[in-house]
């Protein structure tokens, strides 16, 4: 006698769309066939289901785009084939199925040259400066250029301690070097020594600058999975545009194809496949969708020559100064500017810039290497449009000269400045180095950076941060090159600091009486002290005043208690 089997309704075929929406159990006599490329690590990248995300509501904020790496997952879900039939015994046969990957076109060569970059970060720990953060892992994307080299974004290795590149279709990664990082272009770049690594694949080519409304396709690795992912769009936007990791401002793409997390580093190409930029930005705001930045050619080729002419990036010079609009006809004529000049008024002029010896504030400039400056400050840029003169100055290099025409007391005059780069009074940057540090007495001291407001504040350091150093943020100039803006962060309590323990970044102004210019000077009159008192003058009209044989004397077991192994760090030893 044949099985038993109970008699039911025969099932009904399930339409497409309830096809898709389905779950899918593999139970353990099935055979679930598994794309080659998949990796069976990762769901993602086999057709898992992906729910919708919850919209947040938050701020506008422009943010670079880098996977931070979660937990690798190990639940395998297998993707639905429909190819399963019932036996005579009700268990599930898998038929033969074709190879069809074997049938599909081969991609176009430029993907080849896209990599996945695998960065492990190390940060600096400001509040303690003594140490580092945990690591911590993050993805990328990147791609290969002529000789021998990878570009990719500089928040994607920035502190790194380990770099790591996968080409695309391989399972091999390779350890990397990084060769240079430009902090204000948010560009880095990269090389491999394993000469496997270049073998078979063709460096990418770059194209001209993209016009508005031209087609854009983005390609990397963005959160979601270890395939390659490919986003296109088009040219909506071409501007001055504010870089959120270099704090700069300089020239870039606005685009509507998605840039999401990971997608940093990977390139953009034009519809004849050939690189017009790189990805590294969004915008994110409840009201927008799909804005995203790519750093465009220019930028990139300045970034790679700047590398081959110094052996290292040296930056983007500045022009120095703060200038003023010429819109409003009163303001003209009382300058004594003539109805046929344009230009713009300087404001301020940084007392480190070059230009400092010649410039001066009221000056009116007419014209930067003989093309004239409109009074809103924007220059004549493709066939109609026009964009802010900064976009001249960031063409030069470090060191090159410029034509600056300018009108001073109803007199033109002309002044050939070497451009240098942008000192700031708080950087924007540290540039990899650990942060710089003193203690006596309990008393850390360092310099101030905007990697350390951000770290003492969070991400909305801007409001939170007290008002006179963010003044000093936004406004103060560096007299010198080696000024420094140096706060007592906090106090490490213990008997010979009693009274002061509440004293949290507040700005030191003075020592015994001498102006402290910048921490390693501080550093060196507090160890040459020979008076009996130490007298620190800090903001606000407020003093600390230690016994100084007392205070070094109790440095050494504060440093104990505290694990804390030098009284400085190592570039005020030098």
């Amino acid at each position: 006698m044949g099985d038993k089997r109970k008699r039911g309704r025969k099932p009904k075929a399930a339409t497409n769309e309830e096809s898709v929406s389905q779950d899918f159990t593999a139970s353990k006599n099935d055979v679930v066939p598994i794309p080659a490329e998949a990796d069976a690590s990762d769901p993602d990248s086999q057709g898992g289901h992906c729910s919708q995300p919850k919209k947040i509501k938050r701020k506008e904020k422009l943010e670079p785009d880098a996977e931070v790496l979660p937990e690798r997952r190990s639940t395998l879900i297998a993707e639905q084939s429909g190819d399963c039939v019932l036996t005579g015994s009700g268990s599930a046969v898998v038929q033969p199925l074709m190879l069809k990957w074997e049938n599909e076109v081969k991609a176009v060569p430029s993907m080849d040259a896209v990599v996945k970059v695998f960065c492990v970060h190390t940060e600096p720990n400001f509040s303690l400066p003594w140490q580092r953060k945990r690591q911590y892992s993050s993805s990328s994307s990147g791609f290969i250029v002529g000789k021998r080299r990878v570009l990719t974004n500089a928040h994607s290795v920035e502190h790194h301690t380990q770099v790591k590149l996968k080409k695309r279709g391989s399972d091999t990664k390779y350890l990397a070097t990084v060769l240079a990082i430009g902090t204000e272009c948010d560009i880095a770049l990269l090389t491999v020594s394993d000469d496997e690594f270049w073998e078979g694949v063709s460096p990418v080519e770059f194209g001209d600058l993209p016009a508005l409304q031209d087609a854009v396709t983005v390609v990397g690795y963005p959160i979601g999975g270890d395939t390659i992912s490919v986003t296109s769009g088009v040219v909506s936007r071409m501007e001055i545009l504010s870089y959120a990791h270099g704090s700069t401002e300089l020239l870039g793409l606005q685009i509507d194809a998605a840039i999401n997390s990971g997608n940093s580093g990977g390139p953009a190409f034009n519809d004849k496949g050939k690189c017009v930029g790189i990805a590294f930005q969004s915008l994110k705001h409840e009201d927008v969708e799909n804005i995203g930045y790519v750093i465009p050619t220019p930028v990139i080729e300045h970034f790679i020559k700047d590398y081959e002419k110094n052996g290292a990036y040296t930056g983007f010079p500045v022009l120095g100064v703060e200038w003023q609009k010429m819109e409003n006809p009163d303001l003209r004529m009382s300058i004594g500017m003539a109805p046929d000049q344009k230009g713009v008024r300087i404001r301020r002029i940084e007392p480190t810039a070059p230009e400092s010896n010649v410039l001066k504030p009221s000056d009116v400039i007419l014209s930067f290497d003989g093309v004239n400056i409109a009074n809103d400050g924007t220059v004549p840029f493709r066939h109609g449009e026009r964009i802010g003169f900064s976009y001249l100055v960031s063409q030069k290099y470090t060191g090159d000269r410029a034509l600056v025409k300018v009108l001073r007391n109803s007199e033109i005059l002309k002044f050939n400045i070497k451009l240098a780069t942008h000192k700031r009074l708080i950087p924007a940057h540290i540039k990899g180095r650990p942060p710089s540090y003193y203690i006596v007495a309990g008393f850390v001291f360092t310099a101030v950076s905007v990697p350390y407001l951000r770290s003492e504040y969070g991400k909305e350091y801007e409001f939170d941060a007290p008002v006179k150093l963010l003044e000093k943020h936004l406004h103060a100039m560096a007299q010198s090159v080696d000024e420094q803006l140096v706060v007592i962060s906090q106090v490490l309590v213990s008997d010979v600091n009693i009274g002061y323990e509440e004293i949290v970044n507040t700005q030191v102004l003075a020592f015994n009486g001498k102006h402290v210019k910048n921490l390693k000077g501080l550093a060196s009159m507090v160890e040459d002290c020979k008076d009996e008192y130490m007298k620190f003058d800090l903001e606000y009209q407020q003093i600390v005043v230690l016994k100084t044989g007392a205070a070094k004397s109790a440095t050494s077991d504060i440093l104990k208690t505290h694990c804390i192994p030098s009284a400085m760090s190592d570039d005020l030893k030098a």
